[in-house]
């Protein structure tokens, strides 16, 4: 199984591809875990799920952008985005990825682009989280999202991913700042020399930077489809007295619908990750590879086609 979900998360990076899965594009089977190629087609979505008593929050998909003028494009839709949310009274924050907005070309353009949407997001009454993504981007990540914090701004998380030897490190320098982190495994294709290539490691560093981040002040996301680690924070929260306004369950659309409902009906807040956007295909090649019977969904779609 982690040999495929290599070969997949190699994949995700093949131009050729990419263009054979887009081709058929949401006849593949997209649309399971993505809400639609625009914004339009997104909201009906959030608003669904809302609707379904579940938060949500959404991304532009799109990542390393290598011309400053195109991050400014993504800046302005990302502003429209917060608009719309906004004037739709949606219970949907957003999630973006830095080098969409320009960490590829220079921090400092990245960060001036981020703090632009944080503001903006502020003046919403709205929340930006900071996408973690490859391990090349975690400390240049880590040092914008502190900066934000230690510059006064509230309406800001970060992502840690619990596949990184360096993750328990990170946690334990950003918690004085009682900081909004949402907590992964981790989804991309990291070399052993950095990050645990077995699950059953991965799950252990899992739980210990979610007891970690629980005993400390601050907000921590659980983002996690494993029900052994959703009860166990849950035991963690009741036997430590805390409260649930302290934590929430974080998901991804299309996958689990009807643990995430029951997870509500038990009085647990739970947001969905629903993405948007044309530039789908990675997002959706690291989906599979979470879960590398999703392949066989997509062969099936693709045969009825």
């Amino acid at each position: 199984m982690s040999v495929l979900r290599s070969l997949i998360l190699a994949a995700a990076d093949s131009p050729h591809l990419q263009r054979l899965v887009q081709r058929y594009g949401f006849r593949l089977g997209a649309a399971r875990f993505v809400a639609g190629e625009s914004l339009d087609a997104a909201v009906p979505v959030l608003r669904r799920l809302n609707g379904q008593g579940l938060l949500t929050n959404t991304t532009l998909l799109g990542e390393g952008v290598r011309d400053e003028a195109e991050t400014r494009e993504v800046v302005a839709a990302y502003r429209d985005l917060l608009d719309r949310i906004h004037a739709e009274e949606l219970r949907t924050n957003v999630a973006l990825k830095l080098t969409h907005l320009g960490l590829s070309i220079d921090e400092e353009l990245a960060q001036r682009n981020l703090v632009e949407l944080v503001e903006h997001a502020a003046a919403r009454r709205n929340f930006v989280r900071i996408d973690m993504e490859e391990s090349g981007h975690v400390d240049a990540t880590l040092r914008i999202y502190r900066r934000l914090r230690e510059s006064g701004h509230e309406n800001v998380g970060a992502v840690l991913q619990s596949y990184l030897f360096r993750t328990e490190a990170d946690l334990a320098a950003l918690l004085p700042l009682a900081p909004n982190l949402r907590l992964v495994k981790g989804a991309y294709l990291e070399p052993p020399e950095i990050a645990y290539p077995q699950k059953r490691d991965v799950d252990a560093a899992y739980v210990r930077l979610l007891e970690a981040s629980l005993a400390a002040d601050g907000f921590t996301a659980v983002a996690t489809h494993d029900e052994t680690l959703i009860e166990h924070a849950i035991s963690v929260a009741r036997e430590r007295g805390i409260p649930k306004e302290r934590f929430q369950f974080q998901m991804l659309y299309g996958v689990r619908t009807r643990l995430q409902l029951d997870l509500v009906a038990r009085g647990f807040d739970v947001l969905v990750a629903t993405p948007y956007g044309p530039e789908w295909y990675r997002y959706l090649m690291r989906r599979l590879a979470e879960r590398p019977a999703n392949v066989l969904f997509l062969l099936r779609n693709l045969l009825r086609g």
